[in-house]
Order: structure tokens, then C-alpha cells, then sequence
């Protein structure tokens, strides 16, 4: 139902774009007014987020004359949560395995947002990490990886295929955060799974956010 033009337009804006524009010189710049990692980081979150969503809507779905609930912003049935338990249990303990492979190697969990959070811990900076984290990026992210990127693949070269592609562009996006790219491939593959499977964008989000946020919790309590 989407063009390729459609996917060109929008990848073009999240992999050269968003980089240059946003995650290089606007956070170069909020970090020198407010000399504060996880201020600066916070902010450019939020404007990344209004940018991913907004050029959706204009280059994808209104064009198109679509609605939100094209790319899974619709309810969904009150047995999913079962679902949605489960899969957040398997992602965390994944994950963990995941960490501990790591540790073995020689890679370990530390990286510039937990180390900026650590060092500067404080009930507002808590909440700011946390908000950050578990409802902003979830938010944004599922509406553009699964909602569209997933669907978009997935409509064409199968369910198998789309989850594949959809996690490596995921996983791509968070470098230079490299020892966290396992997590962020595995846990692209379960959102896919799960809107696969409920046909809502929602519990993707759900799983999302409670995964980010109880990485938060155990950042501030490391």
C-alpha cells in the first residue's frame, strides 16, 4: 500500500537526516546551553521524536489519505495481555543472557546515557532518563519501525523477512551505542513479532516501554 518513493523519503530522513541535522549539530548546540548530557539527550529525544512523527504523517500517511491506525495506533483485544507478559519476560531474560555472552568477551553495559544518568542522579534526573526512555523513544520508535518499516517489508517479502530488515535498520540507528546492538536486534525481532501477532502497534509499545524502563531503574541503582 506504500511506495517505494514513500520508504526512500522516510529513510532518507532517519539514517542521513536525523544524524547530521539533529544527533550531531542540534545536540552539539543544546549541549552547550545547558552543559548537561542528559538535559541535551532529553531534549533532542523529544525534538527527534516530533520529526519521526510528523514526517510520517505528511510524507506517508497523508498523502496516502490514511489514519494512524494504518501503521497499528488501534485498540486491541484484552487477552493480549497474556501475550504481552509473556513477551516482555522473554525479552528481559534474552537480554540478560545477552549481557552476560557480552561480559565473557569483554563488552561490557556502560555507554554515555547511563554513564551521564549515574553521574548525575537525582530524582529529577531520574524522571527525565525514565520519561525519556520508557515513553518518548517507545512511543516514536514503534510507530516508525514496526508501524511502518516492519509493514512495509513485511507486505512484501513476508513476515520472516520483515522482521529481519525492520530489526537491522533498528539496530543500525543505535550506533555508536555498540554494546547494545544485540539487545536492540533481539528486541526488534519480539516488537515485530508481537504487532505481527495482536495487529496493534500498542503492546509493542507496552513491551517497549517496561523493557527501557526497568534498564533505567537498574542504571540508577547500579
Amino acid at each position: 500500500m506504500w511506495k517505494w518513493r514513500d520508504l526512500t523519503y522516510m529513510l532518507f530522513l532517519v539514517l542521513v537526516l536525523v544524524p547530521i541535522f539533529i544527533e550531531t549539530i542540534l545536540f552539539t548546540y543544546l549541549l552547550s546551553v545547558f552543559q548537561n548530557e542528559l538535559y541535551a539527550g532529553t531534549l533532542n529525544g523529544f525534538i527527534m521524536a516530533i520529526v519521526f512523527t510528523a514526517a510520517l504523517y505528511f510524507i506517508v500517511l497523508k498523502p496516502n489519505r490514511q489514519s494512524w491506525s494504518t501503521v497499528g495506533l488501534k485498540s486491541f483485544p484484552l487477552s493480549e495481555w497474556k501475550r504481552i507478559t509473556v513477551w516482555t519476560v522473554i525479552l528481559i531474560i534474552v537480554s540478560i543472557a545477552l549481557v552476560v555472552a557480552m561480559s565473557f568477551i569483554g563488552i561490557g553495559t556502560e555507554n554515555s546515557k547511563t554513564e551521564s544518568l549515574q553521574s548525575q542522579m537525582t530524582l529529577l534526573n531520574f524522571a527525565i532518563g525514565f520519561v525519556s526512555a520508557a515513553i518518548i523513544s517507545p512511543i516514536y520508535e514503534e510507530i516508525f519501525y514496526r508501524g511502518f518499516l516492519y509493514r512495509f517489508f513485511s507486505s512484501r517479502y513476508g513476515v520472516l523477512s520483515g522482521m529481519i530488515i525492520s530489526s537491522l535498520i533498528f539496530t543500525v540507528v543505535h550506533i555508536p551505542t555498540f554494546n547494545t546492538l544485540p539487545v536492540n536486534f533481539v528486541s526488534g525481532l519480539v516488537f515485530s513479532w508481537v504487532y505481527q501477532k495482536t495487529g496493534s502497534i500498542i503492546p509493542s509499545i507496552l513491551i517497549h516501554g517496561i523493557f527501557n524502563g526497568i534498564a533505567v531503574i537498574l542504571t540508577a541503582i547500579a
